[in-house]
């Protein structure tokens, strides 16, 4: 792991925690980890020669590492458990019921 993985960790709870109240704390995060998304596709594509060179789907299939997987999986992850721990979430929801 390097500080990359938690720099977008960072990232994406920051800007899930400002489009929250417009959209939603799922969809706030699940837009933020598209866009981290299309960044690694993106840069793979331009490890492959650019997008003019390669096919469609290039970016998506090739050039991963786990470094790669964790700049997406990382952020992800952060914004599934806040989305799931906040107020009116799953597991709040649950925890509040068993009290």
């Amino acid at each position: 792991m390097n500080i990359t993985h938690l720099e977008h960790t960072i990232i994406a709870l920051i800007f899930q925690g400002l489009l929250w109240p417009f959209v939603g704390r799922w969809v706030a995060g699940s837009l933020i980890v598209a866009v981290f998304l299309g960044r690694e596709i993106a840069q793979h594509e331009y490890a492959g020669g650019g997008s003019n060179e390669v096919w469609y789907l290039y970016g998506l299939f090739n050039h991963w590492t786990l470094d790669s997987f964790l700049d997406v999986a990382a952020p992800a992850a952060a914004c599934c458990f806040i989305a799931l721990i906040m107020p009116g979430g799953g597991l709040w929801k649950y925890v509040r019921a068993r009290r």
